[in-house]
C-alpha cells in the first residue's frame, strides 16, 4: 500500500486505534494529537453568578481508571509511531490531568522528546472556587519517533521570522478559542468542549511541516487541524468517532480557503540555501582586499586579506574565528558580526552574501 492510497482529505470514522491500524507504515509526516484528558470530574461547577460552567463530561473522556487510560494511551501512541516517517514528529497536548502519564508512555515506547512547549493562555477561565491557582496553561510534548531520528523537520528560521527575528521560545502566549472562532451547535452551545485555537495549530504546522506534507490528527474533533492544514497547503487525515463532531468538521473545512500561491507557502530556511564562502564576496568585488570590517558597535576591526582571511591586531583567520577571538567568545557567526561601510552606513556582510544568492547584478550600496 503506497502513499498514493492514503486517505488524505478524509475523516476516518471509528475507534482511534482501529482506524490507525488501517494506515500504512511510515506514511505521515506529522501527528498532532489532542487525546481525552481523563478529567474524571465529579459534581458540577458554578460561577459566582450561579451560572453553570460547561465542563468536559462526555463519554469519550471517561475511563475506568488510570490503568485503562494508560493502556489506551500506549495503543494509540504505538500506532502513531508506526505510521510516522523517520523524518516525522509527534505533538501531543494535555493538561496536568494526563500529560505526565502520556509523557512517560512516550518514553517507554522509544519516542525521543525534543521539547515540551507551554501554551500560556492569554485569557484563561478563572478558578471560581478559589482553592487552587488558575489553570492558565496546557503542555505540549514534541517528540521524534526515536532517539536515532536525526533528520526531523524543524523550520527554525521560519519560527524566528514569525517571532520578530528572535528565537522562538518554548512558552507560547496565545488566546484560547473564543468569539467567532468558537464553533456552536444548533442550540447555540459549544460544538466541542476543548476546541483548540487555529493560531496554536498554525504555529505547530509551520514549525514542523513543509508544504504538501501529510498531517494526521487521531482525535480530529471539529477539524481544527484539517482547517489549518488546508489553509497552509498541507494534506491531512483525521480520525474521529463522534458523528456530531464529524459533521461540524466537514462543514468547517469545506468553508476554509486553501492557499494557492506556492510562493506564499514557502518557508524561510537558511540551511537549505547554497553555501557561499566569504572569499566569493572578494572575487565578486563586493568586498575589497585591504578593506576594514567592524562590528555593529565599532568596538573591533579587522582587515580583509585577498585570500578571504581577516587580520586584526592580534588574530588572523576566518570571519568566524576572528570574530570569536576579538570578543573572547567560544564561537561567532561572522556573517552577522562583521560589517562594511557603504555610503557612510554600516552594512552586514551577510547582505552581500544574500545578493550573490539572489543572483543580483548590482552591488549593495553602490
Amino acid at each position: 500500500m503506497g502513499e498514493t492510497k492514503l486517505p488524505v482529505g478524509r475523516i476516518l470514522t471509528g475507534d482511534c486505534v482501529d482506524m490507525l491500524r488501517t494506515l500504512p507504515d511510515a506514511s505521515v509526516d506529522l501527528v498532532f494529537a489532542d487525546p481525552p484528558y481523563n478529567l474524571q470530574l465529579g459534581g458540577e461547577l458554578y460561577r459566582p453568578n450561579n451560572t453553570r460552567v460547561a465542563g468536559v463530561d462526555d463519554d469519550w473522556d471517561r475511563f475506568v481508571g488510570f490503568e485503562a487510560y494508560d493502556a489506551f494511551t500506549r495503543d494509540w501512541l504505538a500506532e502513531c509511531q508506526r505510521v510516522l516517517k523517520d523524518t516525522g514528529t509527534l505533538w501531543v497536548i494535555g493538561s496536568y490531568h494526563n500529560i505526565f502519564r502520556v509523557g512517560a508512555t512516550l518514553q517507554d515506547l522509544g519516542y525521543w522528546i525534543l521539547n515540551d512547549v507551554v501554551w500560556r493562555k492569554a485569557n484563561p477561565m478563572p478558578n471560581f472556587r478559589g482553592k487552587r491557582f488558575t489553570n492558565a496553561h496546557e503542555t505540549m510534548i514534541w517528540a521524534a519517533r526515536s532517539e536515532n531520528a536525526r533528520k526531523y523537520t524543524f523550520n527554525y528560521d521560519a519560527m524566528k521570522a514569525l517571532n520578530d527575528d528572535q528565537q522562538m521560545r518554548s512558552d507560547w502566549f496565545l488566546p484560547i478559542c473564543s468569539g467567532s472562532e468558537r464553533l456552536k451547535d444548533d442550540n447555540g452551545d459549544k460544538a466541542h468542549p476543548t476546541q483548540k485555537p487555529e493560531s496554536l495549530l498554525a504555529r505547530v504546522l509551520l514549525a514542523s511541516t513543509r508544504p504538501d506534507d501529510v498531517v494526521l490528527d487521531p482525535f480530529f474533533g471539529t477539524g481544527t487541524t484539517g482547517a489549518v492544514a488546508k489553509r497552509l497547503g498541507r494534506r491531512w487525515i483525521g480520525v474521529e468517532r463522534e458523528a456530531k463532531y464529524i459533521e461540524v468538521a466537514k462543514r468547517r473545512i469545506a468553508e476554509t480557503e486553501a492557499a494557492e500561491d506556492p510562493l506564499a507557502l514557502a518557508l524561510a530556511n537558511k540551511r537549505d540555501q547554497p553555501r557561499v564562502p566569504f572569499g566569493r564576496l572578494i572575487e565578486e568585488g563586493l568586498i575589497r582586499p585591504g578593506e576594514v570590517l567592524f562590528d555593529a558597535r565599532r568596538r573591533w576591526t579587522a582587515k580583509v586579506r585577498a585570500d578571504g582571511h581577516l587580520i586584526s591586531a592580534e588574530h588572523r583567520g576566518s570571519i568566524h574565528s576572528v570574530g570569536a577571538a576579538v570578543q573572547g567568545a567560544p564561537a561567532c557567526n561572522g556573517w552577522t558580526f562583521w560589517h562594511a561601510e557603504r555610503k557612510g552606513m554600516p552594512v552586514p556582510i551577510d547582505a552581500f552574501r544574500s545578493q550573490i544568492r539572489l543572483g543580483m547584478g548590482e552591488k549593495v550600496g553602490a
